[in-house]
């Protein structure tokens, strides 16, 4: 292990007393290209200046189809996973997330997969689980604390408004909004882009715009588009309730405007068990690297 790093590759320093004194020492700019050199030309490059690499480690990501082991790297302003194709040596699939974007949800263990918790963003929420309980509350901690830093720093406010993580595969046979079609080697699996289940074409044949997640149309399963369709017309109907703007004929006269406020399944059959657990595998993999 490198000297500087302590358990699961991750700087020990509280409060990330270290982040000013490593941003521009020749050791962090080392680490950061390492990691730009594993993703190669398919990466995005990653030395900013004042960005720090805390710390890294390989976490179970559970994927629409199974659980996948990834390779995560912290910095004290994004968030960098990908697929390992060597370890330590080569990556793809490279994806990075604004930590200011970012909430954490600690869940419950399944028979299955152990240790974790989701990382949700505007964009896209994920499960990932780490080998033992004290690397989950090393990444959990960091990650916290640069978010709460971040937060400070620029002012906002954290984000209340989370992509819905997409059920897995395997957790159903049946279309969860139906019920009734099942699903087998011709009759395909989808997603509803807005609440994640898994559904059938027929329940799944609507598109709609959701700019925070797309700038195209998105498949949405039918009880998402009502909904989607009632909250736009809902809107549209606020927006006409605004009174008109009062425009003046004096040259150079601004009328004054008021406070703008900013704007980011409940049938029977939608009903699931409570004890039904939706992220699970039946591979296990160990995480970080020492």
């Amino acid at each position: 292990m490198e000297e500087g790093l302590g358990l699961c590759g991750f700087i020990h320093r509280s409060k990330l007393e270290m982040v000013d004194h490593l941003a521009n020492t020749e050791i962090n700019s080392q680490r950061i290209a390492a990691v730009e050199n594993c993703f190669g030309a398919s990466g995005q490059p990653l030395a900013v200046p004042g960005r720090v690499l805390l710390g890294e480690g390989i976490l179970t990501k559970e994927c629409r189809k199974k659980p996948k082991p990834r390779i995560f790297f912290l910095f004290n302003d994004i968030l960098v996973y990908g697929s390992i194709v060597i370890n330590k040596r080569k990556y793809n699939s490279q994806h990075i997330i604004p930590l200011e974007d970012v909430t954490l949800e600690t869940l419950p263990d399944t028979l299955q997969m152990k240790n974790r918790w989701m990382i949700k963003t505007s964009k896209k929420s994920f499960v990932v689980s780490a080998a033992s309980l004290t690397e989950r509350k090393e990444w959990i901690s960091h990650l916290e604390e640069c978010i709460r830093h971040l937060l400070t720093k620029t002012g906002r406010q954290p984000s209340t408004e989370h992509a819905a993580p997409w059920i897995p595969d395997k957790a159903t046979d049946i279309c969860m909004r139906c019920t009734q079609t099942k699903f087998s080697t011709l009759t395909r699996r989808h997603h509803c882009r807005k609440c994640g289940f898994v559904v059938c074409a027929d329940c799944s044949r609507q598109r709609f715009l959701m700019p925070r997640l797309s700038p195209k149309p998105l498949r949405v399963c039918n009880l998402c588009y009502r909904q989607l369709l009632a909250e736009k017309k809902k809107e549209a109907e606020a927006d006409r309730k605004q009174p008109e703007p009062i425009h003046s004929a004096i040259p150079g006269y601004e009328p004054s405007s008021g406070d703008d406020s900013d704007k980011s399944d409940d049938d029977k059959t939608d009903q699931w068990p409570a004890d039904t657990e939706f992220y699970t595998s039946e591979v296990s993999w160990s995480s970080f690297h020492s």
